[in-house]
């Protein structure tokens, strides 16, 4: 309460006109584009879709309603400031009510809350204007916690409005301070450049923050039901399993499930993290890709379309967001981002069309102490129907094997890090080139027993030694392929310490099949199968774990499955019958070689001590809303980064090339030409395909056997 009088009797002259504004627009009429058959067909779908056909259905008790009521309220306020702890309060009494509201396809709980939501965005748009007319006192010792999951709801409408005019202060505090760098650098480049007051800066970044909101609220009134709706519906399915989804009618049309790879804008694959718009994969030979400075994990803040001025969204729809950073080919946008360090960053890139060429496998051949080695890069597991000859990852993979065997390669590295997976099928057929035959995988539905699918193709297109990359985000059939190269001890398995860990199955389920309506449901995907090695475990949470761990920047932070709420538990089945491929005559010898190495390497080492910091960093959500100290903490950060400088500065001096029957192409392909080149480039500073090809010339094989054509 002391924090409160002392706020008002400060700031009067603020708070008095937002209180007012806010009582003023209690009054409004505020209507909802609501379509109650609809939705309680939609909701009796869903129940029924979740309840029958997911593979581990959920109770549907008060213990899941507790969990609904939460999911849905932090879902439509993930920042916590719309609601307060009165709303709340109000909210209170439906907490043990929803799973029989669900069965009954009663929306009370739901109105309830978004009405009251509707109400609080109107008040604010009523009063943001009001707080950011006046300076802000950068002078005073204050701070704001930006970890929104440990944050309490404001107390009350004037507890409210403090966090408000705290955010924005925020916001516009990161604005002034870049503007009052860009000007520093401009006096650096001329000394006699006519240079702003500190006042006449923190006008134009509040107004620049101003100018921001404004564009948000505009993006709130375009928000309706059905926007709210599915974050309801959302409530119910994610408490399933993370992976478990629906897609309203609007989502559903953009939605694609892409197995070409063709991708437009900075080539990038976008989630919505609460308010944040977060970085979660690259793709292979896009612009973002090429350029190397976004990561995943980055979480992007603004978008300015080349010198414009920077767009805020945060809080906006994914959907939205994405139409920013979208653009056409050639056109640059200008992406403000938080790295994983804490650091902000403003990375320009230059949109394009990621050609389909760049999400396919592609080799390259290194020498090493006078012999030579092949690295393949297969960024998904890719297939694509619509093509006559459809073209897909296992045929393409089978190709350059066959091509590395006819350059007399003695050892072979797939890279499968970032790999989000794709084709089973593609994954199997990949297995088979590298054993005589047997089981890959084990698939399983909720009833009935494991399906064991099998490489029946009894010949063996690579004899000789192979090591797989993977890392914290390679998931799905990525992990399926590894698994299986390590329980027939086929190959070693170096990288993170596991991989993602998705070992579900997905189905895509356009309602309208399932029940006649005119007006389009949506749809809903669905974990409908669960995947097991052929050892009897699952790769559900624990992913694969590498026989070589190897330090990564991602080593601490929370990236994986086990790290997502609700996810299905590991557990394991009967094995399935196959023989492990006894090829090797010193697997372990060149496993524990490659532990020594890592362990005694000094770039190693400064890798894991970076990871501890980046995790030190992502704990630490307290920011300064005093200028000097919020300077001061972004000099030190930046100063405890340059330690790490060396990562970035690496050379294996190992020398990258395309093999023979790609160096026509090159001659005539300008644009494949400069696209081989950055990734040769990119290899030849690439610690972790360095210690792989340690290990793969290592490895030795007991005995060459003669290889089945084709």
């Amino acid at each position: 309460m002391k924090k409160i009088i002392k706020f008002m009797k400060s700031n009067y002259k603020i708070i008095l006109p937002v209180i007012l504004l806010a009582g003023i627009l209690l009054s409004f009429n505020i209507k909802q584009k609501q379509d109650p058959e609809k939705e309680k067909i939609l909701l009796g779908l869903i129940r029924s879709a979740l309840t029958q056909g997911h593979y581990q259905p959920h109770e549907i008790d008060d213990e899941f309603s507790n969990a609904v009521y939460t999911n849905f309220i932090e879902g439509l306020d993930p920042a916590k400031r719309f609601f307060t702890q009165e709303d709340i309060k109000e909210f209170e009494k439906y907490k043990l009510q929803i799973d029989d509201q669900i069965k009954a396809e009663n929306l009370s709980f739901y109105r309830v809350v978004t009405s009251k939501y509707l109400q609080r965005v109107q008040e604010a748009k009523g009063f943001y204007k009001e707080i950011l007319k006046h300076p802000f006192d950068f002078s005073k010792d204050e701070i704001f916690d930006i970890d929104y999951d440990k944050k309490e709801y404001p107390k009350n409408e004037v507890d409210l409005i403090i966090n408000w005019q705290k955010q924005f202060k925020l916001t516009t505090l990161s604005r002034l301070h870049s503007k009052i760098e860009a000007q520093e650098d401009k006096q650096k480049e001329d000394a006699n450049a006519e240079l702003k007051t500190f006042t006449e800066l923190e006008i134009e970044a509040r107004e620049a923050t101003l100018k921001s909101m404004e564009e948000f609220f505009d993006y709130k009134d375009d928000e309706d039901d059905e926007d709210w709706y599915s974050i309801f519906i959302n409530s119910i399915s994610t408490e399933f399993d993370p992976h478990t989804t629906y897609f309203a009618p609007r989502t559903k049309k953009k939605f694609d499930i892409d197995m070409t790879g063709k991708i437009e804008g900075i080539g990038a694959r976008l989630q919505r993290k609460g308010e944040y718009t977060r970085v979660d994969e690259l793709i292979s030979g896009g612009p973002a890709w090429r350029d190397g400075n976004l990561e995943v994990g980055d979480i992007i803040t603004k978008v300015a379309q080349a010198d414009g001025e920077p767009l805020d969204i945060v809080g906006m729809r994914l959907d939205d967001a994405i139409e920013f950073i979208k653009g056409k080919k050639g056109t640059e946008v200008r992406l403000t981002v938080k790295k994983l360090d804490g650091s902000t960053q403003v990375i320009p890139i230059i949109r394009d069309v990621v050609e389909i060429e760049e999400t396919f496998a592609k080799t390259s051949i290194v020498k090493k102490d006078g012999r030579k080695f092949g690295v393949i890069d297969l960024p998904k597991f890719y297939i694509d129907f619509s093509e006559r000859n459809f073209r897909n990852s296992a045929s393409d993979m089978a190709l350059e094997v066959e091509r590395l065997n006819k350059e007399n390669v003695e050892g072979l590295v797939i890279d499968l890090r970032n790999n989000g997976g794709g084709s089973l099928d593609t994954a199997i057929d990949i297995a088979g080139l590298f054993i005589e035959e047997g089981p890959i995988v084990q698939v399983k539905y909720k009833d009935g027993k494991p399906k064991i699918r099998s490489d029946k193709d009894y010949r063996i297109q690579w004899n000789k030694p192979l090591v797989i990359i993977v890392n914290e985000i390679s998931a799905s059939a990525s992990e399926i392929f590894a698994a299986a190269m390590q329980d027939y001890n086929r190959a070693v398995i170096i990288g993170s310490k596991q991989t993602y860990g998705k070992g579900t199955v997905q189905n895509y389920m356009a309602l309208n099949r399932y029940f006649d309506y005119d007006k389009d449901l949506g749809a809903l995907k669905l974990t409908i199968q669960k995947f097991y090695r052929v050892n009897g475990g699952s790769t559900q949470l624990k992913g694969v774990v590498s026989d070589v761990a190897l330090p990564d920047r991602y080593a601490y932070m929370n990236i994986g499955e086990r790290d997502e709420t609700n996810s299905l538990k590991w557990d394991k089945i009967e094995s399935a019958e196959y023989k492990v491929w006894d090829g090797y005559s010193n697997f372990d010898e060149a496993v524990n070689n490659s532990k020594k190495r890592v362990v005694e390497n000094e770039q190693f080492r400064l890798i894991d001590n970076n990871a501890k910091w980046l995790k030190e960093g992502q704990d630490d959500t307290t920011v300064y809303l005093n200028y000097e100290k919020y300077k001061e903490d972004l000099k030190n950060r930046e100063e405890q980064g340059n330690k790490f400088k060396a990562m970035y500065e690496y050379k294996n001096d190992l020398s990258f090339t395309s093999p023979s029957y790609e160096v026509e192409s090159l001659k005539q392909d300008s644009i494949l030409a400069k696209k081989r080149e950055i990734w040769h480039k990119n290899l030849s500073k690439d610690i972790y395909v360095e210690e792989a090809l340690n290990i793969v010339a290592d490895l030795k094989v007991k005995k060459e056997k003669t290889l089945v054509k084709n």
